[in-house]
């Protein structure tokens, strides 16, 4: 039951994130990006320098050398990516940017008409970085992220907790032969399903306006559907051929 403490507290702060790229103190910059493998046009530096000026943390793809905020909560992090997207007469590209769950927070396009790649690139980043407003890390998210560490810290130190009965008694268990899951519920409208050796809920379900369907977020990133079928709960796992598997979690009793 501590590391369930956890994945709640965890939880609790990740339903706080920020959806806006200025709601957020850290930003990695990778040293080469993906679309440029050959020739970075000192694409990485410039993007760094302009994200500085506008009062962002820049920090490495290393863990080991981030900050010791950022390390305690990755989710508070976000990752920039600027994608080749030229034309046959224009050098374009679209500067992007993810949060923890890999989910795209914002994307910005800009294009030059300097055709010679050193300069035209760079051109067309400093476009795209004028919709890029000043970093204002809100207040709230700190204030959630101190009180989950508080908590998280609390369970650590705690040698030895009992949970009541009537507490325990509420949880239930599903497994689909190969995890064994806690149906944890967050409020009236949602719940997750969580591994007590991970961090982090492998499934999280919020209610629709139809009767026991949800929408599903996984622990990858991923948005899917999920249904209660014959006191079963049902997954639809997206595969890589743009089909689903269904993944079935029966009660323990």
């Amino acid at each position: 039951m501590k590391k369930l403490s956890i994945i709640i507290s965890s939880f609790c702060v990740m339903l706080s994130y920020a959806q806006k790229v200025s709601d957020y103190k850290y930003v990695v910059v990778p040293s080469v990006f993906e679309s440029f493998k050959k020739d970075n046009y000192g694409l990485s530096a410039f993007l760094a320098k302009n994200l500085k000026s506008k009062q962002y943390i820049v920090i490495s793809e290393n863990r080991g050398q981030w900050p010791e905020e950022a390390n305690a909560d990755p989710c508070s992090v976000l990752n920039a990516n600027v994608i080749n997207d030229s034309g046959f007469l224009r050098n374009k590209i679209i500067l992007e940017f993810k949060d923890c769950n890999s989910k795209v927070v914002s994307s910005e396009k800009g294009s030059s008409s300097i055709k010679e790649y050193e300069e035209g690139y760079p051109d067309a980043l400093s476009k795209a970085l004028v919709n890029i407003p000043v970093s204002r890390p809100i207040q709230q998210n700190t204030d959630y992220k101190n009180k989950a560490q508080i908590t998280k810290e609390t369970v650590q130190e705690t040698p030895k907790v009992i949970e009541p009965k009537s507490q325990a008694s509420k949880a239930v268990k599903y497994s689909n032969g190969k995890l064994s899951l806690q149906k944890i519920q967050i409020d009236g409208s949602q719940f997750i399903l969580a591994d007590g050796n991970s961090s982090v809920p492998f499934a999280t379900f919020k209610e629709t306006t139809k009767k026991d369907v949800f929408r599903v977020k996984l622990s990858s990133g991923e948005s899917t559907t999920g249904y209660y079928e014959n006191g079963n709960l049902v997954i639809e796992i997206p595969k890589s051929n743009d089909e689903y598997s269904k993944e079935v979690f029966s009660p323990v009793k």
